[in-house]
């Protein structure tokens, strides 16, 4: 029990190694706690040393050096509201003269060593217009200025919301523009949950991918299929999974799928042609040796730094082979087990989020999934999804087909200032879910039903004398 407690323990604090989450207000950043490494954050520099070792969650405040601090626990008294405010703000006139301070004479404060709380008051203090302003106003204002000059930030344990929202407000375009709550509804509609086989075929970074690793809790089995020459995990790993995690992901290329499902997939050709290469380039060095040895028989003598440079330089080509060899043969290992996890079609789950055309890709992995499993598929148009529909709808095989728009708004929640956001976001993409059946029962359900004869109809001389 004690040992399980200190397990729980050493997993809520910060060490080296760990990927954290930095956030401050309301921008977020995924880094790698590493010994003396510069992190450079909303256009500050800091080490995150001291960090080590204290619980996910906590706030530093950065000091001259880039040493992070403890920040101290926020008391009643360190409030900067203030006891006077006006009615409303009809008679103030923005024109730039309000603030007595300078940029000169702030730079000035910031080298005396005065931190952002009190840079902050003594703008406050200067302001000709403060106390005019409602109460609105001002906590406005001090929010604003908070923000600009206090050099806080919280570290975070990441998570799925919370790379969901870095990736979406900084860089959109590398998950597809893929929104926080849609991801959400991927995890939900997919059926996401530990000990199942889940195909993920997406485009996004990596974060669908760690997404249902997180959901999944390293049990089960996660086959990645990817385009080209090789899987992109960068979402993934910022998750920063345990081994055991890893354990469980497969990869497969997606040009191999018609292969494997026509029954030629071959593992050993890459393997072929690799020993074909080296066979022959092992010949051409031995023919180039010979043609360098004649010169070199009628020397009378050899320079002994080049001998050795020479045997140098093999030496390291013969390093380098032996270590492609091994990663060949461990790429072909991973491909055979991805291959033996796919024959036998039998998935629990399919997850498709590209950026790609979703039809052909659908039509394709489809055939891997088992019946009465539900599949989801994303895009960021709503016209390829229509496709995927009508052709689900004419070929059969999918039941319970859904397509789907996500709508998210934000709140603001205070006192006499409730109401919606201004700014939201236009779209968060569309979603096609369905569940699997038998295609071989349903196409031999419905052969029978046109091969039953059609009724006769009466004439109506025979309806009369009847």
């Amino acid at each position: 029990m004690a040992e399980s407690v200190n397990d729980s323990d050493a997993e809520s604090r910060i060490s080296f190694g760990d990927y954290v989450v930095l956030k401050r207000g309301d921008v977020f950043k995924s880094v790698q706690v590493e010994n003396k490494k510069k992190v450079i954050f909303e256009k500050q520099w800091f080490f995150l040393d001291n960090a080590v070792g204290q619980l996910f969650g906590t706030r530093f405040e950065i000091e001259a050096g880039g040493s992070l601090k403890l920040k101290a626990a926020k008391h009643s008294g360190d409030s900067l509201d203030s006891k006077e405010a006006g009615q409303d703000n009809r008679h103030i006139l923005d024109d730039g003269k309000s603030q007595k301070l300078t940029r000169d004479d702030i730079e000035t404060l910031k080298e005396q060593g005065l931190k952002g709380q009190e840079i902050v008051q003594q703008l406050i203090d200067n302001s000709t217009t403060f106390k005019d302003k409602t109460e609105f106003a001002q906590e406005k204002y001090i929010k604003k200025k908070k923000k600009k000059y206090e050099s806080d930030i919280t570290i975070l344990k990441p998570s799925t919301r919370l790379l969901a929202m870095m990736y979406h407000g900084r860089e959109p375009g590398k998950i597809c523009h893929l929104r926080y709550d849609t991801l959400a509804q991927i995890l939900t509609l997919g059926n996401i949950h530990a000990g199942s086989k889940i195909l993920v075929f997406e485009t996004c970074a990596g974060l669908v991918l760690g997404s249902v690793m997180e959901r999944m809790g390293g049990f089960g089995s996660v086959i990645q299929m990817y385009p080209g020459g090789g899987p992109t995990r960068a979402g993934m790993e910022s998750f920063g999974f345990p081994s055991h995690f890893h354990e469980t992901l497969h990869e497969f290329p997606l040009c191999k799928v018609n292969a494997l499902l026509a029954g030629t997939l071959d593992l050993s050709e890459k393997d072929a042609d690799g020993n074909r290469r080296s066979e022959s380039s092992q010949e051409t060095s031995g023919v180039s040796e010979e043609r360098s040895s004649e010169p070199q028989s009628m020397e009378v003598s050899v320079d002994p730094q080049e001998e050795m440079r020479r045997v140098e330089r093999e030496r390291l080509r013969e390093q380098k082979a032996q270590e492609k060899k091994v990663k060949m043969e461990e790429k072909r290992k991973k491909l055979a087990s991805a291959a033996a996890l796919l024959e036998g079609r039998n998935a629990d789950g399919l997850v498709i989020a590209s950026r790609f055309h979703p039809c052909p890709v659908l039509m394709g992995l489809l055939k891997f999934i088992a019946p009465s499993r539900p599949f989801v598929v994303y895009c960021q148009y709503r016209e390829p999804l229509i496709e995927c529909y009508t052709k689900l709808r004419e070929q059969g095989g999918a039941i319970s087909l859904r397509l789907t728009d996500s709508w998210l708004r934000h709140y603001q929640v205070l006192p006499n200032r409730t109401h919606p956001v201004l700014l939201m976001s236009g779209g968060g993409g569309y979603l096609l879910s369905g569940t699997t059946v038998a295609a071989d029962a349903a196409k031999t359900r419905n052969q029978h039903k046109s091969e039953e004869p059609v009724a006769k109809r009466l004439k109506l001389d025979e309806i009369s004398s009847a």
